[in-house]
């Protein structure tokens, strides 16, 4: 299978990706003023005539990372140097859609899924990035590839009738722009989950699970499922306070909750809290903090501190550390670095360094030493680079 990497810009920028077809098939545009408004029919068109695309015929071939396209973000493959298929990015902030700016597979690539491939990638994108619809611009005469759109799940969403010169329309050239809307996940319902203990043999289960939700989240592949393996063993690992939500017979979220300290007071950590990619944004995350966050106050705990997602964990009552004088062990603060007290003013004395499970701290000699082999038991997933990666 041919491996999709990531194409960056400082490497990429103004490769040309030699577009061209040949088609005896175009969507004839009938655009229509009435009285009442305006009529308008696309519908597919055999011609005598071929019509040929190539690069020669623009004066503004299509390229790469484009000065236009501030945010793109490219992949494609590379096959001795030379670049065999390609698509590319753009977010469209003001509207919350991702744009496909450029999708091109070499002649010798096509009919081999390559496309297909390419396309989930800016889907998985969008997913990530919570968009509500990925778009992108064709022409009424590349037939072939709106069929491969439309097989994607993209629709007409719209079109310019003189894009390209003033009659595009008699050259059957006209920019169709094309979406897929996204739904946005619905929020679990009454009943639909069962938050509980972990129980004897759902280890690998809890496991599994980690490692979908956090792959290709912070880097290529992730670590996260290894933590697991190695907190569920460790002394510092609170069962008691740890819960997995399960719907239908199957976990799909988790919180595990650890020792920690601010100087000598005594508090707790979570981490991973997570959940399956396809449960992600349907309040999963809420309903393990809303059961747990009441087990650690009865147990007697300040707060909880942690390290995580400054735009997710204030949404449930976290604040930055700097509101509490709390530190991490070289005495910085950053935004990821939250607290949350579990009664009120119970962290106002608190001050001084943080510190986690001693775990965490020699985690990362433990990931370079044993991910590759335990990786290993799970099925296979793609490592690959997106947007907003830590390294």
């Amino acid at each position: 299978m041919h491996q999709i990497i990531h194409l960056p810009r400082e490497q990429w920028k103004d490769a040309i990706l030699p577009m061209r077809y040949t088609t005896n098939e175009y969507y004839e545009v009938n655009l229509q003023s009435t009285p009442d408004g305006f009529s308008v029919d696309f519908r597919l068109t055999h011609t005598d005539e071929p019509i040929v695309m190539s690069p020669e015929k623009y004066d503004f071939p299509d390229k790469l990372y484009q000065d236009w396209w501030e945010g793109a973000y490219a992949w494609g493959v590379v096959e001795d140097g030379r670049l065999m298929a390609a698509i590319e990015t753009c977010p469209e902030s003001f509207s919350n859609r991702l744009r496909v700016t450029e999708l091109w597979v070499a002649d010798e690539l096509q009919k081999q899924g390559i496309g297909r491939r390419l396309m989930e990638l800016a889907f998985e994108q969008a997913r990530r990035e919570r968009r509500r619809a990925v778009i992108l611009e064709t022409q009424s005469c590349n037939v072939n590839a709106i069929g491969f759109y439309r097989h994607m799940g993209f629709s007409l969403i719209g079109f310019d009738a003189c894009c390209y010169a003033n009659n595009d329309i008699p050259r059957h050239e006209v920019r169709m722009e094309l979406g897929v809307m996204l739904e946005k996940p619905a929020k679990v319902t009454p009943g639909e989950l069962e938050i509980r203990e972990m129980r004897p043999g759902e280890a690998y289960e809890v496991e599994a699970m980690t490692r979908r939700a956090f792959w290709n989240k912070h880097r290529p592949g992730c670590d996260e499922h290894l933590l697991v393996k190695c907190l569920l063993a460790d002394p510092d690992y609170l069962p008691h306070l740890s819960r997995v939500a399960v719907a239908d017979g199957r976990i799909v979220g988790c919180i595990l909750y650890s020792r920690s300290r601010v100087e000598s007071v005594d508090t707790v950590t979570f981490g991973p809290l997570c959940m399956e990619p396809e449960w992600q944004g349907r309040s999963v995350g809420k309903a393990l903090l809303d059961a747990t966050l009441p087990l650690a106050r009865e147990a007697g705990y300040p707060g909880v501190v942690i390290f995580g997602e400054p735009d997710y964990y204030p949404l449930h009552g976290f604040k930055t550390c700097e509101k509490f004088g709390i530190t991490t062990p070289d005495g910085r603060n950053f935004p990821a670095v939250m607290a949350y007290e579990l009664r009120e003013g119970a962290l106002a004395d608190v001050h001084g360094q943080f510190f986690e499970a001693e775990l965490f701290e020699r985690f990362g000699e433990i990931a370079a030493a044993e991910l590759s082999a335990f990786d290993a038991d799970f099925e296979p997933l793609e490592k690959q680079r997106f947007p907003g990666q830590w390294d």
